[in-house]
């Protein structure tokens, strides 16, 4: 596919501006496209798609934050000649039942599948990144960070290995209709996590286990919308289920090396000066 432009949408974003990068140093020519890139993309205005796949052969889909949408683009981008998807989802989003979370990831996930082209699908745990360019951040930097998180164990990944993986499935043969469930290489609690940072940052921070209603009330106090607030008590409702915790060995099966570790992240982000 040495000749095959490449289409990344949300490039501005934590996956998606490493893969942009990634691409362009392998030499493939790329269109970054995101509501705030000089090339427009926004899947809330359906005039700014088709200028985007014209002349696309591979798309990127960071998938859109209400469902329904991917059901329109993607058989326009098939139609302006796109031969390949690898669509950006969540972990386990096939196997959470009734749950209202993910209904956007999921619905994208059926847009792609029924695309009649080459399609992949990437599903990764919890980024290890939300600690420092995410929703966790500012309360760490505050000095406490309040999650209803008992009992929760995640396998973080860092998105530098969700970058690897997902270049190599947009420009390598063998992955057309597959989907990889993402993780780092073992578990870790959220106070495990906030002590690592601690340590390695000498920030003081502490973790405090709060209840769900109270989460929701601290969001909304923040300025979150209640239905963020409430998006984001079902995202933990979920991992205390366990549907994310398993640990996989799928970023080695596509890249032949173990995904890095939480505190390798930490490291490095540290002496980044992520939370100075």
């Amino acid at each position: 596919m040495s000749q095959d432009v490449f289409l990344v949408l949300g490039a501005t974003g934590k996956t998606g501006r490493r893969v942009t990068a990634r691409l362009r140093a392998a030499g493939k020519t790329v269109r970054a496209a995101s509501r705030s890139s000089e090339v427009r993309f926004d899947w809330a205005d359906p005039t700014t798609w088709d200028d985007v796949v014209d002349g696309v052969s591979v798309v990127y889909v960071i998938a859109p934050e209400v469902p329904g949408p991917a059901h329109e683009f993607v058989p326009r981008a098939v139609a302006a000649g796109v031969r390949r998807f690898v669509l950006l989802s969540g972990r386990g989003a096939d196997i959470w039942g009734d749950s209202p979370f993910g209904l956007d990831v999921r619905s994208a996930e059926e847009a792609v599948r029924a695309s009649g082209v080459e399609w992949s699908i990437l599903r990764p745990t919890n980024f290890s990144q939300n600690f420092d360019d995410g929703f966790f951040h500012a309360p760490i930097m505050a000095g406490e960070l309040a999650l209803p998180a008992r009992g929760i164990v995640e396998p973080f990944i860092d998105v530098d290995d969700i970058a690897d993986v997902a270049v190599a499935l947009l420009t390598e043969p063998g992955h057309a209709g597959r989907s990889y469930e993402l993780s780092g290489p073992r578990g870790v609690t959220f106070r495990e996590a906030t002590e690592e940072i601690a340590r390695v940052s000498g920030r003081p921070v502490r973790y405090v286990e709060v209840s769900p209603e109270e989460f929701v009330a601290a969001l909304v106090a923040q300025g979150f919308s209640p239905e963020v607030a409430s998006y984001g008590r079902e995202m933990f409702d979920l991992m205390r289920r366990g549907v994310t915790a398993e640990v996989t060995d799928d970023v080695h099966r596509v890249l032949g090396h173990p995904p890095r570790d939480f505190e390798t992240y930490v490291a490095r982000a540290a002496a980044a000066g992520a939370w100075r």
